[in-house]
């Protein structure tokens, strides 16, 4: 794997889950600090949560549910109104469109991982994961081939630039409303956590659809990512806790343990943390 250094001053390239789509896909997708300190171990994820809770009809945090250490629970910290992450280098780190990145924050460990890419050897921003990512990644896209299923992996790491970018591009194409709808705001995105990767075949011709759900591939990929320490980030049904349409093709790194957990409760990470004891 090939160690990826981030120059700040490097241009912005409007690349990534901008390609082309097919079916509805959202391109993800010094300021005044107010005084208050951050908010530690998940009290306001939790709080956040409860609405998902309910909707799930998941049973409150128990003696009998998973346990996380608490260091894997967003500690947070109010700037501007926005909730930020301040542990954003988390593993289990919980980005959605309450609680957001900082706008400085890019990983340290970006690695290229040797997998097969939608885009060829292009040497871009979007080819690079955090390095434990990376190498989980490598080993499902190794393992799927195995079992005759070819994957390519069509956009990980984004930065908050470029995230900023994106977003002004769609609003300028479509207008305010419908682009917030459709791209992640800045910060808010998972892919400049390094941690995801939207993933694609050549049967889909490289495109991230719907439809990648019923192919060999998307399916192999339901049933064995969490094996390797994935999650399918956005899934189906789960619209009103994400935040976000379904993804079929948008999977995100948690670590095996998480990862079977969630997958075995058919849960969102939200959901996860709703359910989790902190310990």
């Amino acid at each position: 794997m090939k160690r990826f250094l981030i120059v700040a001053s490097a241009v912005v390239l409007l690349s990534g889950c901008s390609i082309p789509f097919i079916d509805k896909m959202k391109i993800d997708d010094s300021t005044e600090h107010k005084d208050s300190a951050p908010a530690e171990n998940g009290e306001n994820q939790n709080q956040s949560n409860q609405q998902a809770d309910e909707s799930s009809g998941g049973q409150s945090n128990g003696e009998s549910g998973p346990t996380l250490q608490a260091a894997y629970f967003n500690q947070i910290k109010e700037v501007n109104g926005q909730k930020v992450i301040q542990n954003p280098s988390n593993i289990l780190a919980l980005v959605n469109k309450e609680f957001a990145l900082p706008s400085t924050y890019a990983p340290a460990d970006l690695v290229r991982p040797k997998v097969a890419f939608a885009f060829g050897d292009q040497d871009i921003e979007k080819s690079y994961m955090r390095e434990e990512a990376a190498s989980a990644l490598e080993k499902m896209f190794g393992a799927a081939k195995n079992d005759g299923i070819i994957l390519y992996a069509a956009s990980g790491y984004r930065s908050y630039q470029r995230q900023s970018a994106l977003l002004q591009a769609e609003i300028k194409n479509v207008g305010k409303e419908k682009a917030v709808q459709a791209v992640a705001t800045p910060g808010q995105s998972e892919h400049q956590s390094g941690l995801a990767m939207d993933i694609t075949s050549k049967q889909e011709k490289f495109l991230l659809t719907e439809h990648f759900e019923q192919t060999k591939e998307g399916i192999w990929l339901h049933d064995h990512a969490h094996e390797y320490g994935f999650i399918l980030r956005y899934p189906k049904g789960k619209e009103g806790i994400t935040g976000y349409e379904y993804e079929p093709w948008h999977f995100r790194y948690v670590g095996v343990k998480a990862a079977k957990e969630i997958f075995e409760h058919d849960w969102t990470l939200e959901e996860y943390f709703q359910q989790v004891k902190k310990v």
